[in-house]
């Protein structure tokens, strides 16, 4: 069952996110930006307020993915990252992006907090952080 709205344009979009942000670290690394995005949607906090669609989530402005302002995010989306997609949009959750509403990838090591929220934990490149639940209780509800 789905965690959020989602058509088959909203799928395709986020099938073309989740490669564009995170290709070269397979299926596990789209499979947690995936769930970085779900958790925006989820989440209506702290800078994801009123982020209730794929679309909004996707060109949200400031604060949105650098990969929708490079040509390789606007290629056609592939089954491979549909099918990750809806993984995520059905509620499957990955650690270290379960909760998380930010990654991103340093050029060293992961700071303790990004937007002053916790490191929740790394994957290859990328460094995942997640709102304490007294600020962001819906990101932590379970299905």
């Amino acid at each position: 069952m789905a965690v959020i709205k989602a058509n088959s344009k909203d799928i395709d979009l986020l099938a073309r996110l989740i490669r564009a942000e995170a290709e070269g670290e397979g299926d596990q690394g789209m499979l947690l930006v995936g769930n970085t995005g779900v958790n925006r949607i989820r989440g209506n906090c702290l800078d994801f307020k009123n982020i209730r669609t794929m679309q909004q989530m996707v060109f949200q402005r400031p604060g949105g993915f650098e990969a929708t302002i490079k040509g390789y995010f606007y290629q056609g989306a592939r089954e491979n990252e549909r099918r990750l997609a809806r993984r995520v949009i059905n509620g499957q959750r990955f650690h270290p992006a379960r909760n998380a509403l930010w990654f991103f990838d340093p050029s060293g090591a992961c700071p303790p907090k990004w937007y002053n929220q916790p490191h929740s934990g790394s994957f290859k490149a990328h460094c995942f952080y997640q709102p304490r639940q007294s600020d962001c209780p819906n990101v932590f509800n379970t299905f």
